[in-house]
């Protein structure tokens, strides 16, 4: 079952789908459940290229998890521009969207997972380690360095526009420098340290958009820690949006197989501590 629906975020509204676990309208959601939000990447959508997010979110549900997916301000179907935008500002929407599945959802606060592709990795990072309440990250082609990554990705003339006439177009979307500004204010690689949940790092070795190299940098830094696991997957061939067959039914799966590896291991420490 899902559902369509509005999120208020200062003034705008996130468009949002909430997707509940399989068989909910038949037990009538009586038994708390674990939480996925999806956070979608730069100039993107909750949709995802290839209905990747749509996808990933029913197979989730199928699995046992409630999931939301939630376009950023001025991307998909919410209001606002996005260009505009901060990263600071995507973390407080993030939030506000954790926010809202938490009140109005029976959902366990010890299972809430974040899943970021791209620059929504970079800000599941940045929020997880603001956000408590956010126990699990799954980082998908996750940006390491906001500001570089993104204006190789938009290119050098389309910052140096922005700068200099005060806005820039790319793809539609008119972009300020206050939101390039945005980018250079965080490195999360240098806050992952300071998450302190489990972690799973999937990259694909044909990305061209960000390097596969950023699993290995993230998966050390967050071993640096004195607790939680990281773990990795290297998916061969995939690109950047795991846009074919094999590679996307890999990365679903992987996932999947993860959050349900985390349930097991918390049942038996619970049993263990009985």
């Amino acid at each position: 079952m899902e559902r369509q629906i509005g999120i208020r975020f200062e003034g705008e509204e996130l468009a949002a789908t909430l997707h509940y676990p399989r068989g909910v309208e038949k037990t009538g959601c009586q038994n708390r459940n674990s939480l996925v939000i999806i956070c979608h990447g730069f100039v993107g959508s909750r949709i995802g290229v290839d209905r990747l997010f749509v996808n990933t979110a029913r197979r989730l549900a199928d699995a046992g998890h409630m999931v939301l997916r939630f376009d950023y301000a001025g991307c998909g179907e919410s209001t606002g521009e996005y260009g505009e935008q901060s990263i600071n500002g995507m973390i407080n929407q993030t939030r506000a969207v954790l926010d809202y599945a938490v009140s109005c959802a029976d959902v366990d606060p010890q299972k809430i997972t974040l899943i970021g592709h791209s620059l929504g990795g970079a800000v599941a990072v940045l929020t997880a380690v603001r956000d408590k309440r956010v126990k699990n990250l799954v980082l998908w082609s996750a940006v390491g360095y906001p500001f570089n990554d993104i204006v190789k990705l938009t290119g050098r003339n389309v910052y140096d526009q922005a700068v200099k006439e005060g806005e820039a177009d790319y793809l539609g979307y008119r972009f300020t420098p206050a939101f390039f500004e945005s980018l250079a204010q965080f490195q999360p690689f240098q806050e992952a340290v300071k998450f302190s949940g489990d972690v799973l790092v999937v990259h694909g070795t044909s990305d061209d958009v960000i390097p596969v190299d950023y699993a290995f940098l993230y998966q050390k830094v967050f071993w640096m820690r004195s607790e939680s696991r990281c773990d990795k997957e290297i998916i061969f061939q995939a690109d950047h949006t795991y846009s074919s067959g094999p590679e996307r039914t890999q990365l679903i799966q992987r996932t999947v197989e993860w959050l349900d590896e985390r349930e097991r291991l918390e049942k038996e420490w619970q049993h263990w501590m009985i």
